[in-house]
């Protein structure tokens, strides 16, 4: 007893074993694309955590630069 996988294609489905080589090529196509579209989104969310703790880190350079330019100049007067 062979199991076969179904499709589900424009709201229809069909069976894998019914489709021809070109529909399975283009299916393997569009899987394929999809796992590609999740890696990238995956890579995208520690893209943007990277960069918000860069930006974090900047942020809180400069504010901590202007507390000593402030210090500084009490102690200069």
């Amino acid at each position: 007893m062979s199991e076969s996988n179904v499709v589900t294609i424009a709201g229809k489905e069909y069976e894998e074993s019914s489709l021809d080589d070109q529909q399975m090529y283009l299916i393997n196509q569009i899987r394929d694309l999809q796992a590609k579209a999740a890696n990238l989104r995956f890579q995208l969310d520690q893209v943007q955590v990277a960069q918000d703790a860069f930006t974090t880190a900047l942020i809180q350079s400069v504010e901590g630069g202007e507390e000593d330019d402030l210090n500084e100049a009490a102690v200069a007067n």
